[in-house]
């Protein structure tokens, strides 16, 4: 019993403590379903009885969860399980009882995970998922709470599909971003992919790269990981990699009003591979004249990077000279609600910042990529 009178009397002094404080933009919060039968309103009967009858379908068999196990169940903290019932980020009210108002969050952009609609291997079944799931987060999550705001999702594997989703949603003006997966079948950079983004360029909407997905491939280059510590690592060198595929086949070239946003990726590896992709395109000019600038000039016009998970070097001076490489104003905050890695924008930074840097993290550079205002 103290230690329940312990968290109320936490939650309230966060709660009053956050009425004083900066107004946050949280780039990363994690809805969830309930059961799959949450979709069935927005589900033809054929595909509701075909997630009874056979489930989904992903390209890595054998396994109704992510292959690596993720520390906590459900990739979760142990108090973000709802009093309620269901799985953590599953109840809006519980939500916004534990973050959005104690954290004094302005908007947050929500980041789907479930069942894994960037990778399913039936093309049809995940052109229905992915608009039950955009429907779904409208209808349950943003229309209740608008600070709030879905993301299209797009299975990017499926282009075709992928557009007419894009236009669908778009025209309807609720959904703040394009969200498709760095762990594709193919690297992002590739043209088959150039439809998704000419789409999302014309509806005038940012293009998030959220980790995650299952391509079919190993995580890593080097194939399959022994540990989850090494693959945790993966995150982070999967969208590295596709932030090179992207620059030098020429996507930032190709549509220069297209803004790239990477969600959960961190951002401390950006200056060492900017710099390979620098010093490579001096000595390989000649192979990629499509590109008219030095990747990292695409890098720095076209691309920007939530914070979470934080690099928390032990001097703090090494991540502010990391920060002021990118450019303070490249960072948007995100804290992976409900996720056992949550950042706590109390604590999320480390290295001192001034009050203007402060702001920009947590809330102007966000509004002014997704338009807010």
């Amino acid at each position: 019993m103290t230690d329940v009178l312990d968290r109320m009397d936490d939650d309230t002094s966060l709660r009053n403590d956050a009425r004083s404080k900066l107004k946050i933009i949280d780039c990363d919060i994690h809805p969830s379903l309930r059961s799959r039968e949450d979709l069935f309103p927005f589900l033809e009967k054929r595909w509701q009885d075909h997630l009874r009858t056979y489930g989904a379908h992903i390209r890595n068999p054998f396994t109704s969860t992510t292959p690596y196990p993720r520390i906590a169940p459900l990739i979760s903290r142990r108090d973000a399980w709802p009093p309620t019932g269901g799985p953590p980020g599953s109840s809006l009210p519980f939500m916004q009882q534990q973050h959005l108002d104690p954290y004094n969050v302005e908007f947050g952009l929500l980041q789907v995970l479930d069942l894994s609609i960037f990778s399913q291997v039936n093309l049809e079944l995940g052109a229905a998922l992915q608009t039950a799931i955009n429907e779904w987060q409208y209808e349950c999550f943003q229309r209740p709470d608008p600070r709030l705001r879905a993301s299209i999702i797009v299975g990017q594997d499926d282009p075709v599909t992928g557009v007419k989703e894009i236009e669908r949603c778009a025209a309807l003006g609720r959904h703040a971003q394009v969200n498709i997966s760095p762990r594709a079948n193919e690297p992002l950079g590739r043209r088959k992919y150039w439809p998704i983004y000419e789409a999302a360029q014309a509806a005038d909407l940012p293009l998030g790269i959220h980790v995650g997905g299952y391509g079919g491939h190993a995580p890593t280059a080097s194939g399959w990981p022994s540990y989850y510590n090494e693959e945790h690592h993966s995150n982070a060198q999967s969208v590295a990699s596709q932030l090179a595929s992207l620059v030098i086949e020429g996507v930032p070239e190709k549509f220069p009003k297209l803004k790239f946003v990477f969600i959960e990726g961190g951002f401390g590896w950006v200056p060492a591979i900017t710099w390979r992709m620098d010093q490579h395109f001096e000595r390989f000019r000649s192979e990629v004249p499509h590109l008219r600038r030095r990747p990292s000039e695409y890098v720095k016009q076209s691309f920007w990077f939530t914070t979470q998970p934080m690099e928390e070097p032990e001097s703090a001076e090494h991540l502010r000279q990391v920060i002021e490489w990118i450019g303070i104003d490249r960072l948007l905050f995100s804290s992976d609600y409900p996720h056992w890695d949550f950042d706590d924008p109390r604590y999320a930074f480390r290295t001192p910042l001034s009050d203007e840097e402060r702001r920009k993290i947590f809330n102007t550079n966000a509004r002014a990529v997704y338009r807010f205002d």
